[in-house]
């Protein structure tokens, strides 16, 4: 295992992405590695509530539970760096996109649909596929959500196979991200 990266380090990396990409996963992986501390906004969500992700949807709606989502979101990133995963419909809405854009690296996890309803079907926790036909509500959701998912910073295809692969992946992409950006800043300043 590398040794600990302080360019890494030193920001904030959230995860987003469809449920099933390995958001939790991958992002408990990369705060080890990174030696960082770990959030899962879904999980902070029920802390704060008292209740699951899915009956927060089924008692309250998911309007209330993306204002609420919002608000965990902002609280969780103002301060220190960290490795944030949030829940599949965080960054749809404009407001809680833009907050994650402007205080963290954003990293879509982009799957593929086989690969996502193979691992979403091991458990039947995922409130928007409680619906009669769950793989026409999962292409549903790919069409609408993979061109906002395609406006966060960083795009990593997961890796099929052990999860360590997909955060090899992140940190390689988070690295030239980070590259181009001292690039980008480094023209500006000579220009």
């Amino acid at each position: 295992m590398p040794a600990k990266n302080s360019a890494l380090s030193a920001h904030t990396i959230a995860l987003v992405g469809l449920m099933g990409v390995g958001k939790t996963t991958v992002g408990r992986r990369l705060a080890k590695r990174l030696e960082l501390p770990f959030y899962d906004s879904d999980e902070e969500i029920e802390q704060a509530s008292g209740r699951t992700v899915a009956g927060y949807f089924r008692d309250h709606g998911e309007e209330a539970f993306r204002a609420g989502e919002k608000r965990v979101v902002k609280r969780l990133l103002d301060g220190s760096p960290k490795i944030l995963a949030t829940g599949g419909g965080a960054f749809i809405p404009e407001e809680t996109r833009k907050i994650l854009n402007e205080h963290a690296i954003t990293v879509w996890l982009k799957g593929d649909f086989e690969t996502i309803m193979e691992r979403v079907s091991r458990k039947n926790t995922r409130p928007l596929l409680q619906v009669a036909d769950p793989k026409a509500k999962m292409r549903e959701l790919m069409d609408i959500r993979y061109p906002i998912y395609a406006t966060a910073h960083v795009t990593v295809p997961i890796a099929r196979g052990p999860h360590h692969r997909t955060v090899n992946k992140v940190i390689r992409a988070v690295e030239k991200h980070l590259r181009s950006c001292q690039q980008s800043h480094d023209v500006s300043i000579s220009g």
